[in-house]
C-alpha cells in the first residue's frame, strides 16, 4: 500500500487504483466508456450548437435542454478523460488538492442535473396546464433566474464536502479503489469520525435529489389530472408525446443514481466492490450519452432539423 507522508495526516496525492478485480478487463472498459464518452461529448455539443442557431427551438423547453446538454458534457469532461489516463497511460497519481476539485465538481454537476430535469418537468407543467400563459410565465429572464438559482443550490451545498474531507487526518494510506474521487471513497481512507460526512452526504442528496423528485412527482400527477379531462383522443396523445423524452432522461438518470446510492450503502458484502465502482461509472456516463439520443429521436423539431443539416452536408459533398 502507498502510506501517507509520514510527516502530515494529509497526503500529497492519492492512487486512484481503476476498478480492481476486473484489470484484465479494463482494456475493454476503456474502450466501451471512451466510446460512451465520444457520443455523449458530440450529441450535447451538437444539441447546444442546434439550439443556439436554430431560431426555432428559441423556446424555454430548449434552453433547459441546452442547459441539460451542457450540464452533461460538463460533468463526464470532469472524470472520463482523468480515468482513461488511469487505464491507458497508468497515470494513477491525483494532487490531494485536484481530488477535492474533481469531486466538488463531480458532485455539483450531479445535482445540478438533477435540477435542471426538475426545471424540465416545471417546463411541461406550465406548457400543459397553462398553454395561453406559457411564454408570459417562462420568460428568458425567469429561465436564467431558475438556472442560475439551481447552480447556486448545488454549489452551496456540494461545497461542504471538500471542507469535510479536508478536515480528516489521513493514516489508512493514500490507495484509492476507484476512477476517480467519489466523497465517501475518499472519506473511508481516514481513520477519524466520518460520520458527520456521511450524515451530510444524505442531507445533501435529500435537499437536492429527494427534493426534485417531489417536485418532478407534483408536475406529472398535476399533467396527467389535467390531460385526462381532455376531450380528444389526439389532444392526450400529443399532451404526454411532449413529455416522452422528458420522462425517458428522467428514468435514464435516476434509476442508475437510486441503484448506485442504495447498493453503495446498503449494498454491503452481498455486492462486490468491483460491481460498486463500474456503477458508479455508468451512473455518471449513461445520461450525458444517452439523453442527445433520446431528445434527438422522440422530438420532431430537433429531428427534422438534425435530418436537414444531414441531408444538406450530403448534397454539398456531392457538388464537390
Amino acid at each position: 500500500m502507498h502510506e501517507a507522508n509520514s510527516s502530515s495526516l494529509t497526503p500529497k496525492f492519492f492512487i486512484l487504483n481503476g476498478i480492481p478485480g476486473l484489470e484484465g478487463e479494463h482494456i475493454w472498459i476503456s474502450l466501451s466508456f471512451c466510446f460512451m464518452y465520444i457520443i455523449a461529448v458530440i450529441g450535447n455539443c451538437g444539441l447546444i450548437y442546434i439550439i443556439s442557431h436554430e431560431e426555432v427551438l428559441h423556446r424555454p423547453m430548449y434552453y433547459f435542454l441546452a442547459l441539460l446538454s451542457l450540464t452533461d458534457v460538463s460533468g463526464c469532461t470532469s472524470f472520463v478523460p482523468n480515468m482513461l489516463c488511469i487505464f491507458w497511460l497508468s497515470l494513477k497519481e491525483i494532487d490531494f488538492n485536484a481530488c477535492l476539485v474533481q469531486m466538488f465538481f463531480i458532485h455539483m454537476l450531479t445535482g445540478m442535473e438533477s435540477g435542471v430535469l426538475m426545471l424540465m418537468a416545471l417546463d411541461r407543467y406550465v406548457a400543459i396546464c397553462y398553454p395561453l400563459r406559457y411564454s408570459t410565465i417562462l420568460t428568458n429572464t425567469v429561465i436564467t433566474k431558475l438556472g442560475l438559482a439551481t447552480f447556486f443550490r448545488s454549489a452551496l451545498l456540494m461545497m461542504p464536502f471538500t471542507f469535510l474531507i479536508k478536515r480528516l487526518p489521513y493514516c489508512r494510506g493514500n490507495l484509492l479503489h476507484h476512477t476517480y474521487c467519489d466523497h465517501m471513497s475518499v472519506a473511508k481512507l481516514s481513520c477519524g469520525n466520518i460520520k458527520i460526512n456521511a450524515i451530510y452526504g444524505l442531507i445533501a442528496a435529500g435537499l437536492i435529489g429527494g427534493f426534485d423528485m417531489l417536485c418532478i412527482t407534483v408536475s406529472y400527477t398535476m399533467i396527467i389530472r389535467a390531460v385526462l379531462t381532455l376531450s380528444s383522443e389526439d389532444a392526450r396523445q400529443k399532451a404526454f408525446g411532449t413529455c416522452t423524452a422528458h420522462i425517458c432522461a428522467i428514468v435514464i438518470t435516476y434509476v442508475p443514481a437510486f441503484f448506485n446510492f442504495f447498493t453503495h450503502r446498503f449494498g454491503g458484502q452481498t455486492i462486490p466492490h468491483h460491481v460498486h465502482i463500474f456503477i458508479a461509472n455508468l451512473y455518471l456516463l449513461l445520461p450525458p450519452t444517452l439523453n442527445p439520443l433520446v431528445y434527438g429521436v422522440k422530438t420532431k423539431q430537433i429531428r427534422e432539423i438534425v435530418t436537414r443539416l444531414l441531408f444538406k452536408e450530403k448534397d454539398i459533398f456531392h457538388m464537390r
